[in-house]
């Protein structure tokens, strides 16, 4: 048994790839069993079959050279922030579907796949009332089909200071950052590459970095749009050697006390499963030990002792039960 213990995962583990190929013969293995996400909202032990990926971009529209006063210059200069509000809105319906052709090619889900999905068993109702919306995006027909599309979301938004700090202004520039989930089917690279030419299609120059006086001089729109990390999609098969063993770990008296495993496709997060099989080709599985309510990424993010309690359980479970033949693990 191996342990890895990665504290850059959530800067998109920059280093781990590079201390793999140092030590390969130290990480020499049967399989993954990666600890990470949140268990099913129903506190049943679970089982995980992939995770997307995440690749990350930023976009910047620009408008004048400097802030320019709102009463003077208003109805005259354009506002980057309108204009970055009109080409986020361009990219997505409002049901939450992306709009741009494409997107979403690749994925395909079989009446056996959308069979398995919905035996996940999630208590919809209640997760509406503990987000707080009255109605899901339309992507999927409930949340574990939503999870195998790739996403576009806005994760961060900045045009100028508000609240006691706003000034009556047009700003220079208005930035968004963006994640784009990613399934095994959908590359993240290419999806960024679909959102570039949308931006262009909307009659945006992109340029790479400040528009010089001469960019401003001749095009009616500009914007950039930088590429970020990017980290991928991985699966496996949910019959696959690792994930029956796992199943049966979770199924010990100790450890399914609160029932019988749920397992789930591909979960929404992404973890740095990409470079691990990439470097060891191993298969793998992920092995959920928190509570689905623990504000991830949030405010007040949590773990509850009791998670804690039946996550020790858990490890203890996956280390006394008998794993089989190395070679029946590997990944193809």
């Amino acid at each position: 048994m191996k342990v890895v213990l990665d504290s850059e995962e959530e800067i998109a583990s920059p280093s781990l790839a590079g201390v793999i190929g140092a030590n390969r013969a130290l990480f020499e293995a049967d399989a993954l069993a990666i600890l990470d996400g949140p268990m099913h909202a129903s506190g049943r032990p679970t089982v995980v079959f992939g995770n997307r990926g995440l690749t990350q971009a930023t976009l910047t529209v620009y408008g004048p050279k400097s802030p320019a006063h709102s009463g003077h210059y208003g109805n005259y200069v354009p506002n980057p922030a309108m204009r970055l509000a009109a080409l986020l809105a361009s990219m997505k319906s409002d049901d939450g579907r992306v709009r741009i052709p494409g997107y979403y090619d690749g994925v395909k889900l079989t009446d056996e796949d959308r069979a398995v999905l919905a035996r996940t068993g999630d208590d919809e109702p209640a997760l509406l009332k503990r987000l707080g919306i009255a109605s899901p995006d339309k992507v999927g027909g409930n949340l574990q089909e939503a999870l195998q599309y790739p996403s576009l979301n806005v994760r961060g938004l900045a045009a100028a200071a508000v609240g006691a700090k706003a000034g009556n202004i047009i700003p220079s520039e208005a930035v968004a950052e963006l994640d784009l989930r990613t399934t095994p089917e959908t590359d993240g690279r290419r999806l960024f590459e679909l959102v570039r030419r949308h931006i262009e299609a909307q009659g945006y120059h992109l340029v790479d970095s400040t528009p010089t006086d001469a960019d401003r001089a001749r095009y009616e729109k500009l914007a950039s749009f930088k590429l970020g990390p990017v980290q991928a999609a991985e699966r496996v098969p949910m019959d696959s050697p690792v994930g029956r063993w796992a199943a049966t770990a979770l199924t010990s008296r100790d450890v399914a006390a609160s029932g019988d495993p749920v397992r789930i496709r591909m979960m929404g997060g992404t973890v740095p499963t990409d470079v691990l099989v990439d470097a060891l080709h191993l298969a793998f599985v992920l092995i959920p030990t928190v509570n689905s309510d623990n504000n991830q990424h949030s405010h007040d993010e949590n773990l509850r002792i009791g998670n804690f309690v039946s996550g020790t359980r858990t490890i203890r479970s996956l280390l006394t039960t008998p794993f089989g033949s190395a070679t029946s693990q590997r990944a193809p």
